[in-house]
């Protein structure tokens, strides 16, 4: 069956962006300076709140009373600036009146600079203590950024300006205000893309690899063209919210230089972005991307851009001469909100220069490392154990001669099987850790099911050495032990695979997987029905005698060996049929 709406896909990496329901706790600190929102839309001309304050003079030392109200919002920003230089930094502190609404704020590592919401809960009044610094400038004025919703905010609003009584009179115009930089034009693609310069004189990004994003609206198409000192960028491919690249320097999301391109109410906003861990996004100033348009059809988002390939004045930009993975990623998007990116990044095999020599390359959805914990998982308990347990239920009597160590040859086939079983299973849950640098969050219940099989994986080969001789009393104990630890560990394996097969970190196509696991249950319980079966009909031939029990064992055990060519086909059979899922799944994985 699929697995509960619970377990989400792993990963290796996920973009988000910063909105107000983002940041409901009002740290906004990155904020400080520009005092813009990132919410990748144009703020409100009009203000529609206003700030007041209980004197309009000061001197070094005094405490003014400062006032934010006016119509429902719910976040804010709130500082002092010098009113001959709103572009320098924040001048004073703050004192809070109300701490459950409002919070300072550490700006250029100075406790107080600032004032914030705490919440995203609605407000119509903040009030907050203002300290005037002993180096205060003549001429001070009151700066608010008021959040009404996502897409409804205000940057900026101009409070009264306050002075110092020495002061000469202040003459700079009402409206102080640093304007706001406009956005960079943005046209409309009048043709899709077109892969047939991939190679020649594109670098080229697809999935399926040699797709074409002009006939295949499927197709996942990243192209760079360089263009002098420049790139022009072209990225397509299906969703309703958004699509995605990044350059990274390893196959981990983190420390990133990233693009969105965002669709909403019919328009699609282009905005870089750098990713600074498994996190939201830092959206930045578009004004570094040049020659913006976009296009929207039968469900596809293509946007094109141009870069220079060095932006010496954009710290989070990254020199395009040089060779970095490539991150592919797309999600949903509400109300200009995105959201985490719906399955697992494409990233491509190695790094690439995409100023370098046009190639054609592609990239894979699930890692190397979750390939390889999906695999071994799959040996181990669609294979290995599964046999393993057959031979110890149904075989003791075929091969019940003396092996090495002379133990019969059914015990150490089937001790071979539990020793595979224990180091696969080591290493599966061994391999998930470099993955995800040791802990997992979007997993579900899958790791946790994980560590449990494994600890009664290794669990099963210490009981066995401790096995008790065969007419020691304990041994019934430790039999029924071992029975219900290993059928445990087998029914808990087989729960944690599904639940791993539907995790976006291995990528795996559905419905198919869902089926070759089913199928593989289903194969493995009739082989156990029809030997249970064919066991039960062997002991119907014995004749039962009501004083002589070891007449019956003994009348039991010949009637066991009549069927050993049945078991053997059956044995083998089953090894074929779990050969071929076996195949079915590795297929799977090597196409991921």
């Amino acid at each position: 069956m699929a697995a509960p709406q619970f377990t989400l896909s792993v990963l290796v990496c996920a973009l988000l962006i910063c909105s107000v329901t983002a940041y409901p706790n009002g740290r906004v600190a990155r904020s400080c300076a520009g005092m813009i929102p990132q919410h990748n839309h144009s703020p409100q001309s009009d203000p529609v709140h206003k700030i007041t304050v209980s004197q309009m003079k000061f001197k070094p030392g005094d405490q003014i009373k400062v006032t934010l109200s006016g119509p429902p919002f719910r976040g804010f920003l709130l500082e002092a600036r010098n009113a001959e230089d709103l572009s320098g930094p924040p001048i004073g502190t703050f004192t809070l009146i109300d701490s459950d609404s409002s919070q300072i704020l550490t700006c250029e590592d100075v406790q107080g600079f600032a004032v914030s919401h705490t919440s995203s809960s609605i407000k119509t009044e903040i009030k907050v203590y203002w300290n005037a610094p002993s180096s205060a400038p003549d001429h001070v004025q009151f700066l608010a950024t008021v959040v009404q919703k996502y897409k409804i905010y205000w940057v900026k609003i101009p409070g009264p300006v306050i002075s110092q009584p020495s002061a000469p009179p202040f003459t700079t115009p009402e409206a102080t205000t640093q304007p706001l930089t406009m956005a960079p034009s943005v046209s409309h693609l009048t043709k899709p893309f077109s892969a047939s310069e991939c190679g020649n004189k594109k670098f080229c990004v697809r999935s399926p690899l040699n797709c074409d994003p002009e006939n295949e609206p499927a197709c996942v198409f990243l192209s760079f063209t360089r263009e002098n000192q420049s790139v022009m960028v072209e990225m397509s491919g299906p969703s309703d919210g958004y699509v995605s690249f990044a350059f990274s320097h390893d196959q981990w999301m983190g420390d990133d230089d990233a693009y969105l391109c965002i669709y909403e109410d019919q328009t699609v906003y282009i905005q870089p972005s750098y990713l600074t861990g498994r996190s939201y996004p830092v959206m930045d100033s578009r004004g570094t991307l040049e020659d913006m348009a976009w296009r929207l059809a039968d469900g596809v988002i293509q946007c094109s851009f141009r870069r220079n390939i060095t932006l010496p004045e954009a710290k989070n930009r990254f020199v395009l001469n040089e060779s970095y993975y490539i991150f592919y990623a797309e999600g949903a998007a509400h109300d200009g909100r995105i959201f985490r990116h719906s399955q697992q990044p494409l990233i491509t095999y190695e790094k690439y220069n995409v100023t370098g020599t046009p190639q054609n390359v592609g990239g894979s959805r699930s890692s190397a490392l979750l390939k390889a914990h999906g695999a071994l998982m799959f040996v181990a308990w669609v294979t290995t154990v599964s046999t393993g347990v057959l031979v110890a239920r149904f075989f003791r009597s075929v091969w019940s001669k003396a092996f090495f160590f002379g133990q019969a040859a059914w015990f150490q086939v089937a001790s071979m099987f539990r020793v595979c079983v224990c180091v696969c299973v080591c290493v599966c849950v061994l391999l998930c850790f470099p993955y995800r640098m040791g802990g997992s969050f979007r997993a579900g219940y899958h790791p946790y099911l994980g560590c449990i099989v494994m600890t009664l994986a290794v669990l099963q080969p210490l009981l066995a050495t401790f096995r008790p001789p065969l007419h020691d009393p304990r041994r019934q104990v430790f039999n029924w032990t071992h029975w219900s630890v290993g059928t445990a560990a087998r029914i808990i394996a087989v729960a944690a695979m599904f639940l791993g097969m539907d995790l976006p970190g291995l990528d795996l196509p559905s419905p198919q997987k869902t089926y070759a696991m089913m199928g593989f249950v289903v194969w493995h319980i009739g082989t156990e029905v029809i030997l249970e079966i064919h066991a039960y009909l062997l002991s119907r031939k014995v004749e039962i005698l009501d004083d002589d029990r070891i007449q019956i064992l003994q009348s039991l055990t010949v009637a066991e060996a009549e069927g050993h060519v049945f078991k053997k086909v059956v044995l083998a059979v089953y090894i074929c049929g779990n050969v071929t899922f076996l195949m079915i799944f590795l297929s799977a994985i090597s196409h991921v």
